[in-house]
């Protein structure tokens, strides 16, 4: 870049007054507020505006300003990359035999896991099954009209229980239906040995839903009350064998479960 000043002619030199030291104070002052706005070029202006020109001869002055593409130390731009140490990759020794152990330790722990959900599902069951032998329900819903006992110079060994004709007859007792069919004074009976080992008859039933070595829970519908035999009305007759044989008053029985009639 090049600017153009005024410069005094033959060499000579002229005498510098206070006024104008001044002056050239002033400007430089106003010419480093330009350079904050203006850059470096035009405080260059302004300095040299400064020096008050006394002779038309032109001087040449040259100003070097520095190029945008001046080149930066290499080790400003340029970084070397980092190399990171990373181990050699080596396989387990013995690593197939160490597989093998694994597979063979994870099928061990899914049959343990296994057997302990079978014994777990048995303990339910058995527990299942306890409670259920040891559950008493009451047999059907209607009136009470005969107990245990002599009746007509002959012994009726249960009780009565009268209602309409298709009245859910249920298991008093969990058990396995051993008798489901016609029967003798009964019409149609079923008979349930218990798991304590005792024997219910139900007697009368005009319909059957049980069949023999049906295994059934208390409470279950089993049958539908009739009129069937030797009856004079529609009833279930319920008789109880402790033992397997001898019938007892079952109203004693039901009662020791919170049940009565």
């Amino acid at each position: 870049m090049r600017l153009k000043a005024q410069r005094p002619a033959g060499g000579k030199h002229r005498k510098i007054t206070t006024s104008q030291t001044k002056s050239r104070v002033a400007l430089v002052a106003v010419a480093a507020g330009a350079v904050s706005s203006a850059g470096i070029g035009g405080a260059t202006a302004a300095t040299l505006q400064g020096e008050a020109p006394v002779s038309p001869e032109v001087a040449t002055v040259d100003v070097e300003l520095t190029a945008d593409d001046t080149a930066l130390p290499s080790g400003a731009t340029e970084v070397a990359p980092q190399i990171l140490t990373i181990s050699e990759y080596k396989p387990v020794a013995n690593l197939d035999e160490q597989l093998d152990k694994a597979v063979e330790y994870a099928d061990e722990r899914a049959e343990a896991a296994r057997a302990e959900a079978e014994r777990l599902e048995a303990e339910r069951l058995e527990a299942e099954r306890l409670a259920n032998a040891s559950s008493v329900v009451k047999p059907t819903e209607g009136t009470f009209t005969s107990g245990f006992g002599m009746r007509w110079g002959s012994l009726h060994a249960g009780l009565d229980i009268a209602n309409v004709v298709g009245t859910p007859i249920l298991a008093a007792m969990g058990g396995t239906v051993i008798d489901s069919g016609p029967a003798s004074g009964f019409g149609q009976w079923i008979r349930i040995q218990h798991d304590d080992g005792s024997i219910a008859v139900y007697g009368h039933m005009e319909t059957l839903d049980v069949s023999v070595g049906e295994r059934v829970t208390a409470g279950q519908k089993i049958a539908g009350m009739g009129n069937r035999g030797f009856s004079t009305g529609s009833h279930l007759h319920f008789e109880l064998y402790p033992t397997g044989s001898g019938a007892v008053d079952p109203a004693p029985w039901f009662a020791e479960h919170g049940i009565t009639f």
